[in-house]
């Protein structure tokens, strides 16, 4: 594949012009007086002015819209939105409502919409939904942004919750539509996992810093460790996100990302134009701890560094910018552990198999892991750059 190929497929593309991409839904419920539900709800900005626009048939939302998603203009997307707000509304209220024992709410807005940076720009709507004073149990559903739209596939609404008398969370797809503030907890914790698991097979970058880890580790114990001190990191700060101690911007968090990627795939390729066939050596003396040499430790201090960025990641991801996701928590800890699932699952299928190419061939295996490490650097200085400028 050429350089310019390569580039061209790394352009930065609208999320209506890239079908196979995913999104996430962020719905928060709380129960302001009796018999009301508020509703706070975060939509891709450029993905709902396409939706919108090809469904409810407005195409002057996407003309004044979309030229301000893409100079980054925060009162012109929010003016387009609110210039169309009977267009939106529409769009939602056929995809996503409250009800009790399947007699629907009755939604009205609350206030304007306004718009706010998520890992990409967001438009926030709030809603005032009229239920029944007595209602023991709500239902929530959601199909925003399904798959025939043509834009994104495996739209997850991620949704957390404070009504009759319980808080929990919830994440809805295709396959689950819906859920009650009655679900049990090994059915939420059952989504959650699940989540987990889809978010790291369908997040490429993170799957390339996986690559570069496996790449570059010389033992199945380093990459073990790699990969346990890199889920430790993500998960302390993806839990002070929970918590509301922690909020670092995506413009600083996402070109982090991309430049732990380049990092760690690059730390390779400068061993192997140091150390040549002697790359893959252990410079291990004596009974050391683990069995890693400095370079082991050196890279493992990288690894836990760039693990809590990948943390932060992931709660932007969630949309856990804000104390209340303390509800989150329980949940995230299941989250946690499908990526970590993931995770292993990858090394244990990948690592043994370039492990077996460096004892049959070495030379081959050298020349193998360094091809690896040297697209997913080229991959992650691109993004980087791309994602500095769109800053």
């Amino acid at each position: 594949m050429s350089c310019a190929v390569l580039l061209l497929i790394l352009l930065p593309l609208s999320r209506a012009e890239a079908h196979g991409f995913s999104s996430v839904v962020y719905a928060d419920l709380t129960a302001p007086s009796q018999g009301h539900v508020r509703v706070e709800l975060g939509l891709e900005y450029d993905l709902l002015l396409y939706s919108v626009g090809d469904t409810q048939q407005d195409d002057l939302l996407v003309k004044s819209g979309q030229p301000a998603w893409e100079t980054a203009d925060f009162p012109g997307m929010t003016k387009a939105a609110n210039d169309h707000a009977a267009s939106v509304l529409a769009y939602v209220d056929d995809r996503f409502g409250v009800s009790v024992d399947g007699a629907a709410c009755t939604p009205s807005q609350d206030g304007h919409f306004t718009v706010e940076m998520r890992d990409v720009p967001y438009l926030r709507a709030v809603l005032d939904y009229q239920c029944p004073d007595d209602a023991q149990a709500h239902q929530v559903h959601s199909t925003l942004f399904p798959d025939d739209e043509g834009y994104v596939t495996g739209t997850k609404t991620v949704v957390t919750y404070d009504l009759d008398f319980v808080d929990g969370s919830a994440a809805l797809d295709a396959s689950q539509t819906s859920f009650s503030t009655d679900q049990s907890t090994a059915e939420r914790f059952w989504e959650f996992f699940k989540l987990g698991c889809e978010h790291l097979l369908t997040g490429i970058d993170h799957i390339l810093f996986l690559l570069a880890l496996i790449a570059g580790s010389r033992r199945l114990r380093e990459i073990v460790l790699a990969a346990t001190t890199f889920t430790l990191a993500h998960s302390v700060t993806l839990l002070l996100a929970a918590l509301g101690i922690v909020t670092v911007s995506a413009r600083v968090v996402e070109p982090t990302i991309a430049l732990s990627i380049a990092v760690v795939a690059g730390w390779h390729l400068w061993r192997l134009w140091r150390k040549r066939e002697h790359a893959t050596d252990l410079d291990v003396i004596g009974t050391s701890h683990f069995a890693l040499d400095r370079a082991g430790w050196s890279r493992l201090a990288v690894v836990f560094c760039f693990g809590l960025i990948h943390g932060l990641g992931f709660a932007g991801a969630l949309g856990i910018q804000q104390a209340w996701s303390w509800t989150l928590l329980w949940s995230l800890i299941v989250f946690n552990l499908g990526i970590e699932a993931v995770q292993l699952g990858l090394i244990v299928l990948l690592f043994p198999l370039m492990a077996l190419l460096r004892r049959k061939a070495p030379t081959a295996g050298l020349f193998v892991t360094g091809a690896i490490a040297a697209v997913v650097t080229v991959f992650g200085l691109v993004w980087f750059v791309q994602r500095l400028a769109s800053g």
